[in-house]
């Protein structure tokens, strides 16, 4: 059964069920989705993230909604809240974080469900802060940041820590914003 958190005009945001796991897959190989990831996961890698996800919202009541069509019913990705489990300056914190499939982009989807999830995570969720951020040079990810509201921190910036000094996608800008 389908557990849906958030609606838009055009989209239901919704906790994951198995049906996802294939889609989520082929998203996750695309090298045009993943251009500003390490690396493309193949099916066990992305399986894997579909369990992080689902104990995320067991633990914590939220997390990485699957976006899908109102219309089509169709899989278009994630759009969600997540608690930040890197070792950086700024955590603990809680990220605003979305990846959808590529066909998608380009129509207001990844702003739309981000809005929502913004309006839910700072209103009724009480959280009192959230943050986002991103590769520096990543224009489409940064433009929807902006769009949301959030303002940047430079002295937030950070390298990666998952990654090697010098990795040419370890440069990360930081944006917040407060309730």
């Amino acid at each position: 059964m389908k557990k849906v958190h958030l609606e838009t005009d055009r989209l239901i945001l919704r906790e994951w069920i198995d049906e996802d796991r294939k889609p989520f897959a082929q998203m996750n190989a695309d090298p045009m989705v993943m251009e500003y990831m390490p690396r493309r996961l193949d099916e066990g890698a992305s399986d894997k993230l579909v369990d992080r996800f689902s104990q995320h919202f067991k633990k914590h009541g939220y997390g990485l909604y699957v976006a899908e069509s109102k219309d089509t019913k169709e899989f278009m990705g994630f759009v969600g809240l997540s608690n930040v489990e890197l070792e950086v300056p700024f955590a603990p914190a809680v990220e605003i974080a979305w990846r959808l499939s590529y066909e998608f982009w380009g129509q207001g989807y990844a702003s739309e469900a981000a809005k929502s999830v913004l309006k839910h995570g700072l209103g009724k969720l009480k959280i009192p802060e959230i943050v986002a951020f991103t590769v520096y040079d990543n224009t489409r990810s940064i433009a929807v940041i902006e769009k949301l509201g959030l303002e940047r921190d430079p002295k937030g910036d950070f390298d990666y820590p998952r990654l090697p000094k010098g990795h040419p996608l370890a440069k990360h800008v930081l944006f917040r914003i407060a309730a």
